[in-house]
């Protein structure tokens, strides 16, 4: 039975402001930190890194936990009204950082900020796979949950371009404004969620649990899930890397940064209204090749960006807000076919693990970015970029747009080859669904 678009808005609510607060730590605060706070650009972007290692350790456990125990309030939600305080007062201290700006600032509270995210978006997402067991449905739940969070970061991005108008420009009274608005805003909408939206009895049919590390041994030996990984590895950090150079190629090569948050807003609109148009590719021809399409389409759209030098800004911004059109497919698409695979393990571990699965995926993500913004901020210092300098060689701008856009394209190309015959399509997910629930069936 389709879910209600009333049950998908209030499920996808905390996305409107979650999905804002990751927007500014690629667009923002990299640059914010390096060009006025005066941190090293490379050292920003470790620091930054870095901050995601604890995730190695905290995803699994938090996903196992929330796979495992039942407390009144269900085992996602509780998660995620405990993840609330710490990620709303570690956004706070890196939006706001007063005097004590620094690399180990930074990854101190990034990481926290990161524990936070993770103890609210992980159990929520985990969630999202067990509202519904039909291939296209999933679709619709991801896609929704996507579109409002996309749809929280047009309303970011309109507001900063207001503020602009306005005369607020500077970057450090923006990320105040973002603080505030998020920290107001998230307990209203994570209220409504957890209020109006019931979580589905576990499926399942092993006699005895499986430890994590066992549980583990399974997931690896999934093909599909380790193709989905590399397949991740390769989108994520190739988008990351033009997220965290946004700002700073139209700082510095296009000379216009106050464009920023109106190219950033139409890249998002973009964005918001291309989930329907890839929702129904992706009914038509299937998830995998869908995402196949998505990536190369990201890929093919960033490389002019490589020849483009100052009196081209126009130009640039209308290949990002193409080239953006299919961002919010990569996310939807990638987490809807990660539910159906998560219906593969259940039918060999017995147990529905989407808890731990989705905290495998979530660490890959988040290192995946963590990998995006090391290589955005890093490769660009090791050939000779540093923003804090009043001019920059014409030299050091052509490499800075080679990395720009060709090393992102790469990186979309190389993602894509890992979808080729991918094995889980309708067919053979209606064919996995029927026998899981024939086992269930007999229990």
């Amino acid at each position: 039975q389709a879910l209600s678009r009333l049950r998908l808005v209030a499920y996808s609510a905390p996305s409107f402001v979650t999905s804002v607060a990751a927007l500014p730590m690629a667009l923002f605060v990299p640059a914010f930190y390096a060009d006025d706070l005066g941190v090293p650009l490379a050292a920003v972007g470790v620091a930054i890194a870095f901050s995601r290692l604890l995730d190695v350790v905290t995803d699994p456990l938090i996903g196992g936990l929330s796979d495992r125990l039942r407390l009144p309030l269900g085992r996602r939600k509780p998660w995620m009204l405990v993840g609330m305080p710490l990620f709303l007062l570690s956004l706070w201290k890196i939006f706001v950082p007063g005097e004590s700006a620094s690399a180990s600032y930074l990854l101190l509270w990034s990481a926290l900020l990161y524990l936070g995210f993770t103890m609210i978006d992980l159990p929520h997402k985990a969630w999202g796979a067990e509202l519904s067991v039909d291939y296209d449905e999933r679709s619709r739940v991801t896609g929704w949950r996507e579109a409002i969070g996309t749809a929280g970061q047009v309303m970011l991005l309109a507001m900063l371009v207001w503020l602009a108008a306005q005369g607020i420009e500077d970057a450090a009274a923006q990320l105040r404004w973002i603080a505030l608005v998020i920290v107001v805003v998230l307990p209203v909408l994570l209220a409504i969620c957890l209020a109006s939206v019931s979580e589905r009895e576990p499926e399942g049919f092993a006699h005895e649990p499986r430890g994590m590390l066992a549980g583990l041994a399974i997931v690896r030996r999934n093909p599909a899930f380790l193709r989905m990984v590399a397949c991740v590895l390769f989108f994520v950090s190739g988008v990351a890397i033009q997220g965290t150079l946004h700002r700073l190629v139209l700082a510095d090569v296009m000379g216009d940064e106050a464009r920023f948050p109106l190219m950033i807003l139409l890249e998002n609109l973009a964005t918001f209204a291309g989930v329907p148009v890839w929702m129904a590719v992706s009914a038509r021809i299937g998830k995998h090749r869908a995402l196949m399409a998505a990536a190369i389409w990201i890929a093919a759209w960033s490389l002019p960006l490589v020849f483009m030098r100052e009196g081209d800004l126009m130009l640039l911004i209308v290949t990002v807000v193409i080239r953006g059109s299919s961002f919010a497919s990569i996310l939807f698409l990638a987490n809807s076919m990660a539910a159906d695979v998560i219906d593969v393990d259940t039918l060999e571990s017995g147990e529905q693990r989407s808890g731990l699965f989705f905290a495998v995926w979530g660490m890959v993500t988040k290192l995946s970015l963590a990998l995006g913004v090391l290589l955005g901020t890093n490769l660009p210092a090791a050939f000779g970029y540093e923003p804090s300098v009043e001019v920059i060689p014409s030299s050091v701008q052509a490499r800075l747009m080679l990395i720009y856009g060709a090393v992102p394209a790469t990186l979309m190309g190389i993602g894509a080859t890992f979808l080729r015959g991918f094995p889980i399509t309708r067919a053979r997910h209606a064919e996995v669904r029927a026998e899981l629930d024939a086992r269930l069936r007999g229990t």
